[in-house]
């Protein structure tokens, strides 16, 4: 895959997706619980004037509504999980976890059902979907690959 845009930090991954769903009326993220939550909730806020939901575990019937309130990016109630952007978070891929890539990309054909500009975006960390040859058997349109650099200062 050929490297299109490159940027640094919070900011960049948050910039490039909004870059990558611009038109997206509806976007359904995927993802494990507790791992993949947050980075959907935070995803979720800069796109949050659309319709937002999350699939927990692929589990396509119980897609939840993201949604915005004084406390910022939140789950809400049940919702359809259909939706013209999938984003699958790279947690999915984890060999621990033990979903593959193929039952994946079966829910996000689902998710994409009637849509007519369907695209699959991977979100990861640490070539994550590359490392576990994710892309090898999903489609992608997008991977937002990053990496995380950790300094423990001691003050």
């Amino acid at each position: 895959m050929p490297i299109i845009n490159t940027s640094q930090g919070v900011g960049g991954i948050l910039n490039s997706f909004r870059g990558l769903v611009e038109g997206a009326e509806k976007i359904t993220f995927v993802g494990t619980p507790g791992f993949c939550t947050p980075f959907a909730e935070l995803l979720g806020f800069v796109v949050r004037d659309r319709e937002l939901a999350f699939i927990s575990s692929l589990d396509f019937e119980k897609a939840r509504s993201i949604f915005m309130d004084y406390e910022g990016m939140q789950l809400g109630e049940l919702t359809d999980a259909h939706a013209d952007v999938v984003v699958l978070l790279g947690g999915l891929a984890m060999p621990r976890i033990g979903i593959s890539p193929e039952k994946a990309k079966e829910v996000a054909r689902e998710i994409l059902e009637g849509s007519e500009k369907g695209r699959i975006i991977g979100v990861c960390f640490q070539s994550s979907f590359m490392q576990q040859k994710w892309d090898e058997i999903i489609n992608f349109d997008h991977i937002i690959n990053s990496d995380l650099a950790v300094e423990v200062l001691e003050t």
